[in-house]
């Protein structure tokens, strides 16, 4: 079961997937993502996924490109250990900030940090 948090503020808007983003999951994920693609700075924070398997890392980079050519920024937080070790591991902290901390990629969409 994946439930998916989407709230906005005057500086980004969030999405927080809670639950495994995986072949069954996925698809919600990618509504949800689809949903806030519009927004100037997006900020996607995977600390409530304890799971997430190539699908959803697929969903995950598929929502970011359409984020950025919609001219929108993206950063990531992640505080789970594994999670975010298969973000680096495949390179994904190259394309968007991953810090671990929400603050952290708050500060890091503010300050201008996502290219």
């Amino acid at each position: 079961m994946l439930e998916i948090e989407v709230e906005s503020t005057d500086a980004y808007t969030l999405c927080r997937p809670v639950g495994e983003l995986d072949a069954y999951t996925v698809n919600e994920f990618r509504e949800a993502l689809g949903g806030v693609t519009h927004a100037q700075r997006l900020l996607i924070d995977l600390s409530a996924v304890p799971f997430m398997d190539s699908a959803g890392l697929g969903a995950l980079i598929g929502g970011i490109r359409r984020a950025r050519e919609a001219g929108g920024d993206v950063a990531v937080a992640c505080s789970r250990p594994t999670l975010t070790r298969l973000l680096h591991t495949t390179g994904f902290d190259r394309i968007v900030p991953v810090t671990e901390t929400l603050d952290g990629a708050v500060q890091a969409l503010s300050e201008g940090a996502v290219e």
